[in-house]
């Protein structure tokens, strides 16, 4: 069992149930695991519930490139990981090479989001 981590990862998802299931996940390896389901809240949380990353998932939230980027530009400090079913997002290159740190497929493999998840807590809060 990974020690209790104080910062926290906020999972960004429309659907509810998925949300939620993934943010099960998380929090029984230990992570505090905050679920959101809409874009709006997402800055909010970050600032107010000191995020060290947010989990987006492209298939459910609408976006595009100017606003991924925005959202990383404005906060430096947070890594942004996404999922999806699709492999490809030619309408989100630029986002996905430039501002997403890993993108995961759907469903969610605990292996791969742990191996991500670990890399973030290690870079920016120590191993």
């Amino acid at each position: 069992m990974a020690p209790s981590r104080k910062k926290k990862i906020a999972v960004l998802d429309a659907d509810e149930k998925e949300c939620q299931e993934l943010c099960d996940l998380i929090k029984q390896q230990n992570y505090n695991a905050i679920p959101l389901y809409s874009l709006a809240k997402v800055e909010q949380c970050i600032r107010e519930r000191d995020c060290i990353a947010v989990i987006l998932d492209l298939d459910s939230v609408p976006v595009d490139n100017r606003m991924i980027r925005e959202l990383t530009i404005r906060n430096p400090e947070v890594y942004f990981l996404a999922t999806s079913k699709d492999r490809f997002h030619p309408d989100l290159k630029d986002a996905i090479s430039y501002h997403i740190y890993a993108c995961l497929n759907k469903p969610v493999d605990s292996d791969e989001l742990f191996y991500w998840l670990r890399s973030i807590y290690q870079e920016k809060v120590g191993s």
